[in-house]
């Protein structure tokens, strides 16, 4: 299935465990993607391994004069913007209690902080090229009580979902679409190498009425169907992909 030949997709957290799963899907459909991570040598690698056209930019997401030079490069080199995909995150295991006021800085800036800045500059950038789509990568944990513990992480994501429904409304008749995919915990390489066989491990596994962690192909099936003209009347919606968690 090809339904985003030729569309111009800006994708940031590219190089993690769920970006590489999304660019991958994108380009399988026939996106364009621009990749972009803190580190864009390593999107230049991911870049390698793609079928599809790629362009490979640093971007701290939290910078937004970056922001501003990273859309304008994609719609220079495109001729537009159609799709941003806001996956670039980074989490903290900390409580209410336990958490510092730096890392929750370091959590908001990039999840939160990152996430608007996105659609600031990219928005307007897609609604001038004809309308598309923004996808952000929200949280089951900013959903939920969660494990009652990454409090800075479930702050910023309850974020996202706000920012998503209410940045929908803005769009809804200019031609953007805005909505967010919402995962539970995936089995992303880099959670498997910190967490398995650990308490917390055991703790996602018993929570998840599927009993069984996500894959990151499964998140990515959702972001491209939000990206695609198969989701033209959705707007300001969420998609679970959670094994059931929202339901319990």
């Amino acid at each position: 299935m090809r339904r985003l030949d030729d569309t111009r997709v800006i994708l940031t957290g590219a190089t993690g465990g769920l970006g590489t799963a999304i660019a991958a899907r994108l380009s399988a459909e026939g996106a364009r993607v621009a990749l972009t991570d803190v580190d864009p040598t390593a999107c230049e690698k991911l870049g390698a391994e793609l079928d599809g056209p790629t362009l490979a930019l640093g971007l701290d997401v939290a910078d937004e004069q970056a922001w501003a030079e990273v859309v304008a490069a994609v719609a220079d080199h495109w001729g537009g913007v159609d799709v941003l995909v806001n996956n670039a995150g980074i989490g903290s295991t900390g409580t209410v209690e336990s958490e510092s006021r730096g890392r929750w800085d370091q959590v908001v800036d990039v999840d939160q902080l990152g996430t608007w800045l996105g659609m600031k500059h990219a928005g307007p950038v897609i609604e001038r090229s004809g309308g598309g789509a923004i996808v952000n990568v929200a949280s089951i944990l900013g959903a939920t009580g969660g494990l009652a513990n990454s409090f800075s992480y479930a702050a910023a994501k309850g974020a996202v979902r706000s920012m998503t429904m209410n940045a929908a409304l803005h769009w809804a008749t200019r031609g953007v679409r805005v909505n967010a995919v919402v995962p539970a915990f995936i089995g992303t390489a880099p959670l498997l190498e910190r967490f398995a066989g650990t308490e917390r491990h055991a703790a996602m596994l018993a929570n998840t009425p599927m009993r069984r962690l996500g894959r990151p192909e499964e998140v990515a099936a959702a972001v491209a169907f939000l990206a695609s003209t198969d989701a033209g009347y959705t707007t300001g919606s969420e998609v679970f992909v959670d094994g059931g968690w929202s339901a319990r």
